[in-house]
């Protein structure tokens, strides 16, 4: 692997990511620089300017014909994410674009395995979720991910496992496959645990309880979402999907009264 990257995202703060990166392109060379500018290009996607990304993209393919594996894949992953990812609005998911993602991701797939850069593997597997969005797919792209993660030996690999099982508890949730989802759910938390970032290991704990409640155990799910309330509450974040789920789970319990109070929460963070 080149650069490292990660002390230089926040997902959740493109324009902070961005300033990160073009400073560290000051002084960047070679493959690190292509990388950086694939990078940048991200934060532009992930604020929903998928044509100024495809611009940057561009600019930088006579280098990337010449580059390393690492810079190529990750070159092939970004140009991917412009024609489908999670920010995309329905109206953009369109058959054509997903095609075009479908190339971009197998393309970043093959060069990442001829690398064995089993990290950007991974990415590129987890990104064909997004094109193929049916329940089944989503179930085989993270069996295909995780399949990976298991094999691998490499820290950038290993990263993964968590959001990787989420995606499969969420994919067998989708199907009804409740008792299984719960076990993927769970070892996302033990693993989530282990880390540093609280708002994940929160989100993790939230997919459990959703699960909970379908396999009608309320008072687990309950207890679980509660406490993420305070949680959230006391990182001043509060989060409307935990208040839907306790609307949700008062009114399985007949009580309307709290139910509405959720619902009421809720609403007041324009949900």
């Amino acid at each position: 692997m080149a650069i490292d990257l990660e002390p230089l995202w926040d997902p959740s703060k493109p324009e902070v990511s961005e300033q990160r990166l073009r400073h560290a392109l000051a002084i960047a060379t070679g493959d690190d620089a292509l990388i950086l500018q694939a990078q940048i290009a991200r934060t532009y996607g992930l604020r929903g300017d998928f044509e100024k990304a495809r611009t940057l993209l561009r600019e930088i393919e006579p280098g990337i014909r010449t580059a390393g594996d690492e810079a190529r894949a990750r070159h092939q992953l970004e140009l991917g994410r412009t024609f489908a990812s999670a920010t995309h609005p329905p109206e953009l998911r369109t058959p054509e674009n997903k095609e075009r993602a479908r190339s971009s991701f197998e393309a970043a797939l093959s060069i990442a395995r001829a690398g064995q850069l089993d990290g950007l593997a991974i990415d590129a597997i987890h990104m064909l979720a997004f094109v193929d969005t049916a329940p089944a797919d989503q179930l085989k792209w993270a069996q295909a991910a995780l399949a990976v993660v298991d094999t691998s030996s490499q820290p950038a690999a290993k990263r993964w496992e968590a959001s990787i099982r989420n995606n499969l508890g969420y994919a067998l949730h989708q199907m009804a496959r409740y008792d299984e989802a719960l076990s993927q759910f769970k070892r996302a938390v033990v693993l989530r645990e282990r880390g540093t970032d609280a708002e994940a290991t929160r989100v993790a704990h939230w997919m459990v309880a959703w699960t909970l409640r379908a396999l009608n155990r309320t008072d687990e799910a309950l207890a679980i979402q509660l406490r993420l309330e305070r949680e959230n509450d006391a990182a001043g974040r509060p989060d409307p999907y935990v208040f839907e789920e306790l609307e949700a789970l008062y009114r399985a319990r007949s009580d309307a009264a709290q139910a509405q109070h959720y619902a009421d929460r809720r609403r007041a963070l324009g949900r």
